[in-house]
């Protein structure tokens, strides 16, 4: 009988907890740490381990995958005296899905190379939906044999796994997505409150950009305007999802890639001016940041 792969698996949010759930789904051992004890609870329902803290988390793993929020809380994890990094045998591979600055994903990689240990940057696109059903795209950053090594896992949590190049290059690609995946949501948003402010009904006026030279990811999986499409976050109150404090906390990564680089991105710092007005509410900014379509949306009575 082959010995089952464990992996350690850190974040269990609303991409990384059914991120883990596919990963026991496909065989694998998984032992799961977040900090929200009702997001551990809910790991274990889908099968995986309760990781009690996070050195136990890495006892005797194959592979970590840590799925964190910001770039503070995966070197506060990963490295000093304390961090799992010290904690980990040699032949550990260690995939990072978080969004962070390719600076300090170059950072984490060199430190595992340091030790001997293979590493590489994966951030994901896709959303929720595609977290769920095992169908993510992930940008891969480090070398092309710690990323093949990456794919068996990789394969059971995305259907499209890209190598970008380089460490950090896979951060590089997210943080370009995303600040696309801004831009024509901002740009969706603005256009459907055109056509309803002007008497068009929101999903015939959908049908009609999806089937033309307007049509794009938010018209076609993700519709910002609310009871047009089932089972995405405007219909449900914008509740869940990928939230407007993350998509700042993206785009503000990219406008700083832009600094470093003196690249021009006009329509980046648009979008990213855009969603901190919109998000200066706080509770707004745990909305998911199709609820920027509130922006353009007249108050009742108007």
């Amino acid at each position: 009988m082959a010995t089952i792969e464990k992996i350690a698996f850190f974040g269990l949010g609303h991409m990384g907890g059914p991120m883990a759930a596919n990963l026991v789904a496909a065989g694998f051992e998984v032992t799961a740490f977040d900090l929200s004890a009702a997001a551990v609870q809910q790991a274990v329902a889908n099968g995986c381990k309760r990781g009690e803290s996070a050195q136990q988390t890495v006892e005797g793993a194959d592979v970590v995958i840590l799925m964190l929020p910001s770039g503070d809380a995966v070197k506060g994890l990963y490295l000093g005296a304390r961090g799992i990094l010290q904690a980990l045998d040699t032949d550990v591979l260690v995939i990072d899905s978080s969004t962070i600055a390719a600076g300090d994903a170059r950072q984490l990689i060199a430190a595992a190379g340091d030790r001997g240990i293979r590493a590489i940057d994966a951030p994901v696109s896709g959303g929720t939906a595609a977290a769920a059903a095992g169908t993510l795209s992930f940008m891969c950053g480090g070398e092309a044999a710690a990323v093949e090594s990456a794919k068996p896992y990789l394969q059971a949590m995305g259907a499209n796994i890209f190598h970008a190049g380089a460490a950090g290059s896979g951060q590089v690609a997210k943080i370009c997505n995303n600040m696309l995946l801004a831009i024509h949501m901002i740009g969706t948003a603005e256009a459907l409150q055109l056509g309803v402010d002007n008497g068009l009904d929101p999903t015939v006026l959908s049908d009609i950009m999806r089937a033309s030279s307007g049509g794009n990811w938010s018209l076609e999986k993700y519709n910002p305007y609310p009871g047009v499409m089932e089972g995405v976050p405007a219909s449900r109150n914008y509740e869940g999802g990928f939230s407007v404090a993350l998509m700042l906390k993206d785009l503000g990564l990219a406008m700083d890639t832009a600094a470093g680089s003196a690249s021009s991105t006009p329509l980046g710092a648009l979008a990213k001016n855009l969603y901190q007005l919109h998000g200066g509410d706080t509770a707004n900014a745990a909305l998911d940041f199709s609820s920027i379509q509130n922006l353009f949306r007249r108050p009742a009575g108007d």
